[in-house]
Parts: C-alpha cells; structure tokens; sequence
C-alpha cells in the first residue's frame, strides 16, 4: 500500500497531524557550515554527475525517482538539489519514522515530511517542491537481483494527487547508491541462516516479520562498513504537466497511464546513466577503483 493511500492518521490523532503539517510549513531549506560540509563530503567521496537539469521547470514539482539500497539516496540527493539546482523538495518518508518526537523533530528540520494525503495538499497548496519513491521501504531492501528495478507494486496515490493539484511530475534517476554495499546475505534468505536463527532466539525475528521487508546483510568498502565511494550520476527525465486535471479525480486507467509514462522515464533514464556511467570508469581515481572493488 502506498504511503498516500493509507487511511489510519498518523501519530495518532488530527491534532498530531496538524501540528506535523504546521511544522513542516515552517521550515526552510537547509543553508550554513553543516550542509555546506556535507555537500563537499558527498562530492569528495561519490564524484556525483547531473545530467538532465535544464528539462526541471520554474514551477513546484513533485519529483518521483528510484529509491536506492537502505534509502541513502537521501544523503546524495538533498546537498546537489540544494547547492547545485536551487531546489528544496520535501521528502516524504512512512510514518512509522516519526514515531519518537526527537526523530520527528530532526527529521522535520532537515526537510522530510510525513507521507500522508493531507500533508501533501498543504505542501501543494504552498507550492513547494515534494520528492516522493513510490517503491518506499520495500524497493530500499530489494535484493541485488533487483539492481536498479522500480518495486512500486500497485502504488497510484502519488499520482493521484498530483494530478488532483495540477502539479507537474519530474522523473529522476539515480545510480550509484545501490552499489554501496555488497549482499553478504538477503534478507529474504536470513530467517533460514545460522544468524537468523540466532536473531528468532534473541527475539529479533518472528514469524510475524514480513521476509520481504527484511534489509540485506551488508558489506561495504574492502569489507567494513563504510560504503564504498561509487561515483552517482542523477539524471532527469521529460516533465509530466498535469495542470489539465487540476480539481479533478482521474479514472484508474488514467492513472495507470500517468503512472506507467513516469515510471518509464526513470527506467529510460536508469539505462542512460549505466551508460554514460560505464563511458566515465576510465576517468576514476585508482582509488576509487581500489576502493569500489
């Protein structure tokens, strides 16, 4: 199910939710020294490549892109929309994220919001960028067998609104970050394994957890933790104007045609980039290749 076609109100209460939207409206794109030394560490370590930004209108966009291996796309793309396009789309994330008030707070200021109709709407209506991944929590743990393949299920809701507020979809891909890790262990494999046994005695696993939903056993650079410094290359596809449906409830085939245009534009774009990706390797440090291996 869709982040934004879930019916049960998040946190709790309406009360919850309108301060939750109250305060996401009040934030402001993050600027000063952090996010200045972030946006130097991310081109540092990854190199990152746009390619594509001039097809990005003036107008507020919801953009929609490929979710990558344990949602680190996230540390990737705020710093480069920021610094490099002048763009501060607010992510939205599943609600169980903001659970604990001291993560919702640190969440909220640094720009993402809860994935919810009502939250949308207020966004819209303020006209402020939104970036969405309709494959959400299930495409951030898919296996490696699934490398760069949108797992968006039968997920409309994005569309829906969109349309709805006449907003325009902007397509995104983006390589790199699902080659962070390497799969020791998938996590559909790790309830059968000596560690997912160990984990069902300590508690950890039961057999009410969804093996689906379940993150690989990673393994990063020359085998520690530290994510290996793949080069990301972000590219951007032909916008999708839906202004012509604004106050208007498309029919499901409508939003089945909307929705499979977006999706392949990002498959459309995710080919390109391996290209232009395999056609950049000879310019790589020795120690990107060192370390990437």
């Amino acid at each position: 199910m869709s982040l934004f076609d879930k019916d049960s109100e998040p946190l709790g209460d309406e009360e919850a939710l309108r301060l939750h939207i109250a305060r996401a409206l009040e934030v402001k794109a993050p600027r000063g020294l952090t996010m200045e030394m972030g946006y130097r560490i991310i081109k540092r370590l990854f190199n990152p490549m746009i390619i594509g930004a001039d097809n990005i209108p003036e107008q507020p966009c919801l953009f929609v892109g490929n979710h990558s291996l344990f949602a680190l796309d996230g540390a990737i793309l705020s710093p480069l929309f920021i610094k490099e396009l002048n763009r501060f789309p607010r992510g939205m994330g599943d609600k169980f994220l903001f659970g604990n008030q001291s993560i919702a707070d640190f969440l909220i200021s640094n720009g993402l919001v809860m994935g919810h109709p009502q939250v949308c709407t207020a966004l819209m209506e303020d006209k402020q960028d939104l970036l969405v991944f309709p494959g959400g929590a299930h495409e951030a743990v898919k296996p490696a067998s699934k490398l760069y393949e949108l797992q968006w299920k039968e997920r409309y809701g994005f569309v829906k609104l969109a349309a709805m507020h006449g907003y325009t979809i902007m397509p995104f891909a983006l390589v790199g970050p699902d080659e962070f890790y390497d799969h020791l262990l998938e996590g559909q494999e790790l309830p059968d394994s000596a560690l997912g046994k160990l984990l069902t005695k300590l508690g950890v696993l039961n057999e009410d957890i969804r093996t689906d939903i379940l993150p690989p056993i990673p393994t990063g650079s020359l085998g520690t933790l530290f994510p290996k410094p793949q080069r990301c290359f972000l590219g951007f596809g032909k916008p999708l104007n839906l202004a012509r449906f604004k106050g208007k409830t498309p029919t499901k085939k409508t939003l089945q045609s909307l929705r499979t245009q977006v999706s392949s534009e990002i498959e459309t774009q995710l080919a390109q980039l391996l290209v232009t990706r395999e056609q950049h390797k000879g310019t790589d440090s020795l120690l990107r290749r060192f370390l990437t291996l």
